[in-house]
């Protein structure tokens, strides 16, 4: 006897679509990237003129890096006013206390 054989399969090998590839985008402008971090770390005036340069850099090669920047800039003017704000009330707060203390005739003359 012979052994019957297998029936044939309709196998078909499953075929993937090519993977999608896609052109790079241009390069992130590397003085954006330094505006935000220095802006974060406290260099707040750097901040703001490496953000400045580079938004006009962007402006006129096209490169990426547009909202970098203008954050970079936005946190530095943040950071520098609040700067401000603090050395004025400091100012303020040790004058008010040097006029009390005067008005008072607190810490008078040695005579």
């Amino acid at each position: 006897m012979t052994e019957p054989t297998p029936p044939a399969a309709n196998y078909e090998p499953q075929t993937y679509a090519p993977a999608a590839t896609y052109a790079p985008g241009p390069p992130t402008n590397t003085l954006a990237i330094i505006s935000l971090v220095l802006s974060l770390v406290g260099v707040s005036l750097g901040g703001v003129i490496c953000g400045h340069i580079a938004l006009s850099q962007i402006r006129r090669t096209g490169e990426a890096g547009h909202g970098l920047a203008l954050a970079g800039v936005i946190i530095g003017y943040a950071f520098i006013g609040l700067g401000l704000l603090f050395a004025i009330g400091y100012v303020l707060f040790f004058l008010i206390i040097f006029g009390a203390a005067g008005a008072a005739g607190v810490g008078g003359s040695l005579s």
